[in-house]
């Protein structure tokens, strides 16, 4: 739990009974994701004190009334998206643009007595956690866990930006800065999309390898050229068809948009302080290009999850290997100071 001022392990968290439309969820793996640091750091004002995670899949304990697609004993993967369902936008087929589902976080964990809140609707730092109905989405069994928990943030949002939001199509190229869990997952959406030319940009030059392995066909080290715009050029001298920001900064949000050919897009997946501002060339976009934002790779988690999880068992779509690292819970402190400096592409806490 985060109290507001540090992150600590405790025993002695209480949760209440699955309500109508809830499913009560041991967890058993969930991983830690920069949105969680991000609340440490206060880069996502959120109020303490709370239980975070929002990355987790484990066992289905119980289910409230009203809910009938999973069962005591099934194993699922968790969304963040407690969209309503009947509002216009989830009708439309866009629940990441349900606004019920943003802004109020409910207090289903208690300690001495005093209410915690959970945070993204999910809190899979817990060993046990309460979601409503639509988040659980039922996976295969024959899924490890600790992978299967990697599927309900970064893969959706990363793989989802790119077929649902940006719908790459077969030939493209595609640019994506930044190869964290994020990226990765957008290079290899890029792949199972069918792009031709994927271009990896870090500064990290030990991401190469695990880069190529999702589906990057170039890799520029970004901290041994003097412009690593520069050498994105030399490879696509026209610009990129999509650039894809995975960092969550303003002068990475310009240079991607810079990057763009003509008709292109840049899909905003990095999270910037909530206050910061970008800017742009106004001239360069009358080219027909598109800035895009990206809430939750534009998921239908219910319909992408399952998908997601057939295309794993098809060897399509790596799970197991963004698994950097497994941590028991107790070792948080340890998993987050990796992730924080860039040591894993996903830690994976187990409970």
């Amino acid at each position: 739990m985060f109290d507001g001022k540090q992150a600590q392990v405790v025993d002695d968290l209480e949760i209440r009974d699955p309500g109508p439309g809830e499913v009560l969820v041991a967890i058993a793996a969930a991983g830690l994701c920069h949105s969680d640091l991000s609340v440490l750091d206060g880069t996502i004002p959120f109020p303490p004190p709370v239980v975070l995670g929002h990355e987790g899949a484990g066992v289905v304990e119980a289910v409230g009334s009203g809910v009938t697609h999973v069962v005591p004993g099934d194993h699922v993967s968790l969304s963040t998206l407690a969209n309503c369902g009947a509002c216009a936008d989830c009708d439309r087929g866009r629940p990441t643009m349900c606004r019920k589902a943003i802004g109020m976080p409910g207090q289903p964990f208690s300690r001495g007595g005093k209410p915690l809140f959970q945070f993204a609707s999910n809190s899979a730092f817990a060993e046990r956690t309460i979601v409503k109905a639509v988040q659980a989405v039922k996976i295969p069994q024959d899924i490890p866990l600790t992978s299967a928990a990697l599927i309900g943030c970064g893969v959706l949002t990363g793989v989802g930006a790119v077929l649902n939001r940006a719908r790459v199509d077969r030939g493209e190229s595609v640019v994506v800065i930044g190869t964290g869990g994020i990226g990765l997952n957008v290079l290899q959406g890029a792949r199972i999309a069918g792009a031709t030319t994927i271009v990896a940009v870090d500064a990290n030059p030990a991401k190469e390898a695990v880069a190529r392995q999702f589906g990057a066909t170039h890799f520029i080290d970004a901290s041994a050229v003097p412009d690593s715009s520069a050498a994105v050029r030399e490879i696509l001298p026209t610009g990129a068809d999509h650039a894809f920001e995975c960092v969550g900064n303003v002068k990475l949000i310009r240079q991607a948009i810079d990057l763009l050919d003509r008709h292109g897009q840049a899909i905003l997946l990095g999270v910037p302080g909530f206050k910061e501002e970008a800017s742009f060339m106004v001239s360069s976009m009358y080219l027909d290009k598109t800035i895009m934002g990206c809430r939750y790779g534009s998921s239908r988690p219910q319909r992408d999850i399952a998908m997601y999880a057939e295309l794993y068992g098809r060897g399509k779509l790596l799970l197991d290997e963004l698994v950097t690292q497994v941590y028991p819970i107790e070792d948080f402190a340890k998993a987050a100071d990796d992730a924080h400096q860039g040591r894993v592409a996903r830690g994976v806490l187990t409970f």
